[in-house]
């Protein structure tokens, strides 16, 4: 039994909260949509964003921030012994998972933002992975294109987006925390969590994408890609050989012809031959991109992440 699990069977008559960390991202969303009866997207996804991989009931109909407060500021102590049973909480693995959480995850400039060498700091993201709370992607994740890696720099992603907001929003400010000051959580949510959310819809929009290709034609790989040039959220290739590039964007607005041009661009400064291009948004499409929508051309909203619930998907 590994200690995640003797921790939270221990515990859990205490009131320790319960991680799901073991559970893929998919698992964990679908979790949390059932246990919360989420049937506003929207706000679901923004609550999973923070609270995805903690066993906990939500109040979906309170301010996300004032949620925090009570679910995790207030209770840090407890919630902090349970984040630290999963690794060797030491300063310097503190610091790598703060800049995992807050970047692009690209491991030279964790490294960088962590201040940690090349060599200690690969030896710590081994450990992270071996222990199931980061995940590590390499850089030319589709082996089908003839395109140089060189000295590209591999990618880290949480393995819970419950774990990943404790590290980018409350673990770097635990002193003001202890003493009950919230100002610089509530500064660094209000100017960072927009942009945080972003990784949380490219991935659920990656799982969306499999499930839409669950048939005959289905997808034998579903990643994020970059090289040297350009940066795609969603790269795919179908069974039948099919190649899949799709842009994700969680905004205010709706997405305009214009993203469909610029992913066409990036394409051909790599030499990437798209065969269909998917497009996903938080506020849906412009009328004049809703016309071009063909069988080479998939629009999707937040709206669509219902079909993730059901289950033995």
């Amino acid at each position: 039994m590994c200690a995640m699990f003797v921790y939270n069977y221990i515990y859990k008559t205490k009131g320790s909260p319960i991680l799901l960390n073991h559970l893929s991202i998919l698992k964990q969303f679908q979790h949390f949509c059932h246990r919360n009866k989420v049937t506003d997207f929207e706000k679901g996804l923004e609550f999973f964003a923070v609270f995805g991989g903690l066993d906990e009931q939500i109040n979906l109909t309170q301010p996300l921030f004032e949620v925090v407060k009570t679910k995790l500021l207030e209770r840090y102590g407890l919630v902090h012994k349970a984040v630290c049973n999963l690794y060797k909480s030491e300063a310097t693995t503190q610091n790598i998972l703060s800049a995992i959480a807050l970047g692009d995850g690209r491991e030279h400039a964790v490294f960088k933002r962590a201040r940690v060498s090349t060599g200690d700091g690969e030896k710590i993201v081994d450990e992270l992975v071996a222990d199931g709370i980061i995940t590590s992607q390499k850089a030319k994740p589709m082996g089908h294109l003839n395109i140089e890696q060189g000295t590209l720099s591999d990618k880290l992603y949480f393995q819970s987006p419950f774990v990943r907001f404790w590290f980018g929003f409350v673990s770097p400010f635990f002193k003001g925390i202890k003493e009950g000051n919230y100002d610089e959580v509530k500064e660094r949510f209000d100017n960072r969590f927009s942009e945080f959310l972003n990784l949380i819809f490219i991935q659920l929009s990656q799982e969306l994408l499999k499930q839409k290709f669950d048939g005959d034609d289905w997808l034998n790989d579903v990643r994020s890609y970059w090289d040297k040039d350009i940066e795609l959220d969603i790269m795919a290739k179908t069974k039948s050989g099919k190649l899949i590039v799709g842009s994700c964007r969680y905004s205010n607005s709706k997405v305009k012809k214009s993203e469909l041009t610029s992913l066409q661009e990036k394409c051909k400064i790599s030499g990437i031959n798209a065969d269909i291009f998917v497009l996903f948004s938080k506020k849906g499409f412009s009328n004049e991109l809703k016309l071009l929508k063909s069988e080479n051309l998939k629009l999707f909203s937040v709206k669509n992440f219902k079909s993730l619930t059901k289950e033995g998907k």
